[in-house]
């Protein structure tokens, strides 16, 4: 009899034999298979010479259905099964890299877009320190994306571009101080321009204590400018391109004796014809100014990047603000604010009391108008406030918890006799939710008895 007409969830599973397999076994469809190997799944676990007879089974039935199988085949196929190959796991390279652009630093000046004040930088790179993140170099992201090396998943690289002097007189002092390195996207033109330029000098010696640098064209042409070239004509733009891709390289390569092989788009503005121009040139990264994180496989010819504002501190804390990983959880991003008056809870910090009060002081502001004070907070609106007697510090007590990991408060007023309300004031602060559920202190336990008369050691 045919084995194909056994019962093969039959209790009482017959002996097995190679002689079934080669003589007697003959299987019909891949289901007849799987239906033998539930058959025979729990006397095949016990011995290696019945895993290495059902193995022989399974080449029969692909000897009747496909090609012809050698001897040499069965052998090796019982050899596989007995001494399986190792499988090799690969991994994905789940990296990131958030790459921060900044322009110029002031210690007295205003902030502007483009002009960021000292302490809040220094704030900044503190940021970046307490968070665990890697400041990387130019060299090691060019080596990370060809492939030579491997990043932590967060890390961060720090370009500041055109090549203001108060970068070697504000902001070197504090990057050498965290000893973070940085890059300098520089353009020809700007390189000794005098006044307030960056000369050779301090390029030279900033390279010396971790800065590399890169190329920002020639003449640092606006998107306007770029623009006009193009209605040139095909063979204009792209002696266009070529002086401005090519000149600066070749400039900061004599000047500096250093390879250039990155470039940071004026403007973020990008053609397609300067991607093939880049590549003839030997570039091998240039960057854009569209916000995002750099991953392995990001496209060299637009990488994102951030360009931090003096005006608008929401950009530093999604720069600074990563997914979750299998290794790691998510990171919020770092808040790095200053307000013009005392608040509470301060900009930035974090509390575990989801029920503060939130306080601004406004005893250096001479002729506020009291009544025309707002405060915001967000998921509650427009809340009442409390006044001190002397009128001048405004509060108000969060009446239910907060459930966000951040609150948002905005506040306004007028001074006396002023028909329009002053530019508002806007901090964040953090809320550590899970902190509200940690005991504070230990349970108590309860207290040993004690003997009421003391023991006694007996001398037998």
């Amino acid at each position: 009899m045919e084995s194909s007409s056994r019962n093969p969830t039959h209790d009482s599973t017959p002996p097995l034999h190679s002689k079934h397999c080669s003589q007697n076994f003959k299987l019909s469809s891949y289901q007849d298979l799987q239906a033998t190997l539930a058959a025979y799944s729990r006397p095949i676990l016990k011995t290696t010479s019945l895993l290495a007879t059902l193995l022989t089974c399974a080449l029969t039935w692909a000897l009747q259905a496909q090609a012809p199988l050698t001897a040499d085949d069965s052998q090796k196929a019982v050899a596989d099964a007995v001494n399986p190959p190792t499988l090799v796991q690969t991994t994905k390279d789940t990296s990131l890299v958030s790459v921060l652009g900044y322009h110029e630093f002031t210690e007295d000046q205003e902030a502007t877009e483009m002009r960021l004040p000292t302490d809040k930088f220094r704030k900044q790179m503190q940021a970046l320190k307490d968070l665990k993140y890697t400041v990387i170099s130019l060299e090691e992201f060019l080596a990370w994306k060809n492939g030579t090396l491997k990043l932590p998943e967060r890390s961060v690289l720090i370009t500041i571009d055109d090549g203001w002097k108060s970068v070697y007189t504000h902001a070197f002092p504090i990057l050498k101080e965290f000893e973070y390195p940085f890059t300098l996207f520089l353009y020809k033109n700007y390189v000794d321009g005098g006044g307030k330029a960056l000369s050779s000098d301090m390029i030279k010696e900033m390279m010396q204590h971790g800065a590399s640098i890169g190329s920002h064209s020639v003449s640092h042409p606006y998107p306007s400018t770029v623009k006009k070239n193009i209605k040139l004509g095909t063979e204009a733009y792209s002696a266009f391109l070529n002086t401005e891709f090519g000149e600066s390289k070749s400039f900061l390569e004599d000047k500096f004796d250093k390879s250039i092989e990155t470039y940071a788009y004026p403007g973020g503005f990008h053609t397609p014809e300067m991607f093939d121009i880049a590549k003839q040139k030997g570039y091998a990264c240039l960057f854009t100014v569209l916000p995002g994180k750099v991953s392995k496989t990001s496209e060299n010819m637009t990488l994102p990047r951030y360009i931090i504002l003096g005006t608008h501190d929401s950009i530093f804390e999604n720069a600074t603000r990563f997914p979750a990983t299998a290794n790691s959880t998510a990171s919020l991003g770092a808040i790095v604010q200053s307000t013009p008056f005392p608040v509470t809870p301060t900009a930035g910090s974090t509390i575990s009391n989801r029920m503060p009060t939130i306080s601004v002081d406004f005893s250096s502001l001479d002729n506020i108008d009291p009544d025309s004070v707002v405060m915001r907070v967000s998921g509650f609106g427009k809340v009442p406030l409390s006044i001190q007697p002397n009128r001048k510090i405004f509060s108000w007590k969060v009446n239910r918890r907060l459930r966000k990991p951040t609150c948002d408060i905005t506040v306004s007023w007028k001074l006396l006799d002023a028909d329009t309300y002053e530019k508002p004031m806007r901090w964040t602060f953090i809320v550590d939710r899970n902190a509200a559920y940690i005991p504070t202190t230990a349970p108590s336990l309860p207290k040993a008895k004690t003997p009421d008369t003391e023991p006694t050691i007996s001398s037998e």
